[in-house]
């Protein structure tokens, strides 16, 4: 009974492995048979299993030799079943790997890595970002979660494809949803603006059941979801339409390529939009001293966020306060 369930067991695993095994089984037995058969040619068994080695790959040193015909006739059944199973142990191995490669490309493979961006919903907007993660060199893995793709976009070993959708918890686990840095969630392109923003909340509820402490960015689309996506427990909310609409008219008001102004305000082309805490020296000064001290150090103030609100170039005396953030531009 006991030697039924082993051999059930062993056939559940994997072909190479068992191919392994036996290839393994057949090194040491021929090998140490042949150094009992002939001592004098084989003195220990070390020398054996490496003739049977030799022999199995047909590579034939000729170092060590049967000179018997015992011998020889054991040499003969070693190659004749030797060479099969070594044969079909390469090819299975071969095989084995092109079958992982194919399952990573089609995006069932599970990622393992921790720290990484999980990036939910593959457009131009997701190709963006992968795109300009590249150009300022941030080097954090990134995971793909899309459910209309056929096959990985990205052949690289810092991008990694699953697909599925992200709404269900059996896909986020297999993106490693608990150690995940962030998580963007982009709306679908293929739906409406309020099925689009509809799945968003969607999957950001099934993020945060996941992980509450993972941040979360949301693309909306439309106004009406926007409270919605928050009470959800988004940390930043992109709403497309607000932002797509204030360029489209901002470029026919200040005209002079002012769509471009906005793309250079971005790290991924020289210079840095940052918001950072202030230092202990910083607090308590009024907005002007500020913005003198940090311009002598080649960065401009831009304003000031206070909580949820942004005072954009607010009036000189206005005063730097604990838990205040600076709105600064680098290059």
């Amino acid at each position: 009974m006991k030697s039924t369930k082993l051999w059930i067991q062993y056939l559940r695993w994997p072909v190479f492995i068992r191919m392994s095994v036996i290839v393994l089984m057949i090194l040491i037995l021929f090998g140490t048979m042949i150094s009992y058969i002939e001592p004098k040619e084989f003195p220990t068994p070390f020398e054996g299993i490496w003739w049977a080695l030799v022999t199995m790959s047909t590579t034939g040193y000729g170092d060590f030799v049967p000179k018997t015909f015992l011998g020889r006739t054991f040499g003969m059944i070693l190659i004749l079943t030797g060479v099969a199973f070594l044969t079909s142990y390469f090819t299975n191995l071969s095989a084995a790997a092109v079958k992982r490669q194919n399952a990573y490309i089609d995006g069932e493979i599970p990622f393992k890595g921790k720290n990484h961006f999980l990036l939910i919903g593959w457009n131009e907007k997701t190709k963006e970002i992968i795109e300009t993660l590249r150009i300022i060199k941030f080097y954090c893995p990134i995971v793909l979660i899309d459910q209309t793709l056929s096959e990985a976009p990205y052949i690289d070993e810092n991008i990694h494809f699953i697909k599925g959708n992200p709404a269900d918890d059996q896909i986020l686990n297999k993106a490693n949803i608990k150690e995940a840095k962030a998580v963007f969630i982009t709306a679908d392109q293929h739906r409406n603006e309020l099925e689009a923003d509809m799945l968003t909340i969607l999957v950001l509820i099934t993020v945060k059941a996941s992980n509450p402490s993972v941040y979360t960015i949301c693309e909306m689309m439309t106004k009406t979801q926007t409270l919605n996506a928050k009470r959800a427990g988004a940390d930043e909310i992109i709403q497309s339409f607000q932002v797509v609409g204030q360029v489209f008219l901002n470029s026919f008001l200040f005209q002079n390529g002012f769509s471009n102004v906005i793309l250079e305000l971005g790290k991924a082309y020289g210079a840095r939009l940052t918001i950072e805490s202030p230092t202990d020296q910083d607090i308590g000064k009024n907005f002007q001293q500020l913005h003198n001290d940090l311009f002598s150090n080649g960065i401009i103030l831009f304003g000031i966020k206070r909580g949820e609100e942004i005072f954009l170039n607010p009036p000189h005396n206005f005063t730097v306060v604990q838990h205040d953030c600076l709105i600064t531009l680098k290059n």
